[in-house]
């Protein structure tokens, strides 16, 4: 069982920059596949930005430019870098671990608890 323990969220005003940190309980955390998710009041959690074992990266149309994840794998943690904040980017962000076999099934998925973001003046 992995444990993910994100932190890092808090209050800032618009154009303000928060890293959030997801620490992974697990020492093969290099095998997953790890993203960020968020999910607003009402609304579906949506996939922010994720980064696969080899670095590769996807980002949410809306974050482009903005939004910058990378994971260290010696300390087991993956970052997101959250830069020009909108209150349209205010909500829950939760970290997400998947683990793939080579033909891409899915044999593990992990979340963390949750962290709030607030984009507010």
């Amino acid at each position: 069982q992995v444990q993910l323990v994100e932190s890092g969220g808090g209050s800032v005003q618009p154009g303000g920059s928060l890293r959030l940190s997801c620490a992974a309980s697990e020492r093969i955390f290099s095998i997953f596949d790890m993203g960020w998710h968020r999910q607003a009041p009402g609304k579906q959690r949506e996939l922010v930005a994720a980064i696969t074992t080899a670095g590769s990266t996807n980002y949410l149309d809306s974050v482009k430019g903005r939004f910058t994840i990378s994971r260290d794998n010696a300390k087991n943690t993956v970052y997101l870098q959250m830069n020009s904040l909108k209150p349209e980017d205010t909500a829950v962000y939760y970290c997400n671990a998947e683990l793939f076999t080579p033909k891409r099934i899915k044999l593990r998925d992990y979340w963390g608890q949750g962290t709030q973001v607030t984009v507010s003046s």
